[in-house]
């Protein structure tokens, strides 16, 4: 289809179908004026984001991140107390929050503090 036709269709001007063009290649194209340009194309513009990892293992990470800092800073503590964990102790109880952590994931668990 030519640019003519193009703006035909989405009742543009041809140069505005060239800007559109310019928008998409850099990046700043709008939503509305791709769904414009979809329909004109007869075609169904579909938005979406697609994580990275599976959910599960997102908040599992997540948990480990927040569980991580929680457990050092009261290792810190007790290391002052002289009641230091050892390595063993310290993941095991990292672990064992981590899971609470997920258990209870709320809107809360992703905030950054």
């Amino acid at each position: 289809m030519s640019a003519e036709q193009l703006a035909t269709r989405i009742g543009v001007t041809k140069p505005r179908v060239y800007e559109i063009e310019k928008a998409e290649i850099s990046g700043s194209i709008t939503l509305n004026s791709l769904e414009r340009a979809a329909h004109a194309l007869d075609c169904k513009l579909v938005y979406t984001l697609v994580p990275r990892l599976p959910l599960q293992e997102t908040v599992a990470l997540r948990a480990q991140e927040i569980a991580k800092k929680r457990i050092r800073a009261t290792s810190h503590t007790m290391l002052l107390e002289d009641q230091a964990l050892d390595e063993t102790e310290l993941g095991e109880q990292i672990e064992t929050l981590a899971r609470e952590l997920s258990d209870q994931a709320g809107s809360g668990f992703w905030e950054e503090k």
